[in-house]
């Protein structure tokens, strides 16, 4: 069975801790606990066949492309097996028609010839094609926190300069 056969829910776990929620924020409040007091994680998650409980994703992280839902991680799990790419991360890009679309930054491996079309050809080939990457830049290193998580917000704002950064006119 695919990732795409896979119903998709949201973790949601009993607070064990008596909790009355955010201090002074009751909008954050209600977002995360819901009237039976269970506690909304954000985490995107399926169960197998078998009963095992797998997490794809945060919800605040999934890209919303023409209306679909495409996890980062899914597409940074599919880069990661090409043998010519160390490391990888994968942000939205805002886009007036299609709402966001996946971009790609890539660390390629040394000696590494591998172009942007080659990459997004890669990837294309194995996911649906809602999800396929639209834009692929190579990095030296993909930005991360201590504990190894992806750093999306530096990406993101990285994209975003570069994107708002004037041209030259030679």
């Amino acid at each position: 069975m695919s990732m795409d056969d896979k119903y998709l829910k949201y973790i949601s776990m009993i607070d064990f801790i008596d909790t009355v929620g955010y201090l002074n924020n009751r909008e954050a409040t209600v977002s995360t606990l819901d009237a039976k007091g269970w506690l909304k994680t954000g985490d995107i998650c399926y169960i197998d066949d078998q009963g095992f409980l797998f997490v794809v994703d945060r919800l605040k992280e999934l890209i919303k492309y023409k209306g679909y839902q495409v996890a980062p991680a899914e597409l940074e799990a599919v880069l990661l097996t090409h043998p010519q790419i160390d490391d990888a991360a994968v942000i939205p890009v805002p886009h007036k028609e299609v709402g966001q679309y996946p971009m790609a930054y890539v660390v390629r491996k040394a000696d590494s010839n591998l172009s942007r079309t080659d990459i997004m050809a890669f990837v294309a080939k194995e996911v649906a094609p809602y999800k396929k990457v639209r834009e692929v830049e190579f990095i030296s290193a993909i930005p991360k926190n201590p504990s190894g998580k992806i750093l999306r917000r530096n990406l993101i704002k990285l994209s975003t300069d570069t994107r708002n950064a004037p041209s030259s006119k030679l």
